[in-house]
């Protein structure tokens, strides 16, 4: 990954295009990178919007603001910032950033859920060995300026499973208990808690070779590449295909091929957010071999 790379204007409105188009369902704007710093994204998301395309934001949330904010409160279906940090201190070491930032962000989500629109605002509250004992803190927080969800994971710190559960070994139970309390406590209709707090499953090898989410959940870099995921986003063993030079919906229908190059039994022995959904997938498809044209 180059941080110099950036999609051009003109060719984000031609892949925005596209994918009205090709009829996808849906796009989320993230990074590597902060998606928001795009100055014209917002005309891209209205491309998307008038196309009939759902739209969602991954942010770090500083620059939720002004039009952007408002067009996204009004037309999105939710938006997630990425969080660590508990106050401005924790928030500058996490992030090696100015001071204030913390109290800026949380202004911008307090602002953000004032103005009312149907767009879920959540935020991904990512724990590790040094802000677990503040997670009833920040949930109170989160719920008192409109924040809908909450998400609690683990801060994945190996690929190596055991290496990861023993890093969590010592705050695992009290994390546990930490969030079935504010659950208790702050979870309500308006207030939701998604506990994906969990150890990691020690096995990570895969039993297939081809994976559904590649054409599912297909990520476009910052550089023009294709990837299958956004793990494997700026790899260059994954990199599938690239939109230099060619348009999206061209590369899609006359590459099918590269679809196949990933093979999770083989790329794939690390922790991958979609195995669940792979594994469901390659049991349906598997039980209606031969008829799936008419499933």
């Amino acid at each position: 990954m180059r941080i110099a790379d950036t999609i051009p204007q003109g060719k984000m409105f031609e892949i925005c295009k596209d994918i009205v188009a090709m009829g996808v369902k849906a796009v989320t704007f993230s990074g590597g990178g902060e998606p928001l710093m795009y100055p014209y994204l917002l005309e891209g998301a209205r491309i998307l919007k008038e196309g009939g395309v759902r739209l969602a934001c991954l942010t770090n949330g500083a620059l939720l603001q002004g039009d952007v904010a408002r067009f996204f409160s009004q037309n999105a279906a939710w938006i997630r910032i990425s969080m660590d940090g508990w106050d401005d201190a924790s928030y500058r070491r996490y992030r090696g950033i100015g001071d204030g930032e913390y109290s800026k962000i949380m202004r911008n989500l307090l602002a953000f859920s004032a103005l009312g629109g149907d767009c879920v605002l959540g935020v991904s509250y990512i724990i590790d060995a040094e802000n677990y004992t503040h997670i009833p803190e920040v949930l109170r927080r989160y719920k008192d300026i409109g924040v809908r969800s909450v998400k609690l994971s683990a801060c994945i710190t190996s690929n190596d499973a055991e290496r990861a559960n023993e890093y969590h070994a010592p705050h695992f139970h009290y994390v546990q208990d930490a969030i079935r309390q504010s659950q208790e406590l702050f979870a309500d209709q308006s207030f939701e808690i998604v506990d994906a707090w969990h150890a990691m499953d020690a096995r990570f090898h895969k039993d297939y070779d081809w994976c559904p989410y590649s054409q599912i959940l297909t990520v476009i870099g910052a550089d023009l590449g294709i990837y299958p995921c956004q793990d494997k986003a700026y790899n260059d063993e994954a990199l599938l295909g690239s939109l230099r030079g060619q348009r999206l919906r061209e590369w899609w229908f006359e590459n099918k091929d590269a679809f196949f190059k990933i093979h999770p039994n083989v790329h794939c022995r690390h922790h991958c957010v979609a195995n669940g959904k792979n594994m469901m997938l390659h049991e349906y498809l598997s039980l209606v071999e031969g008829h799936t044209e008419f499933v």
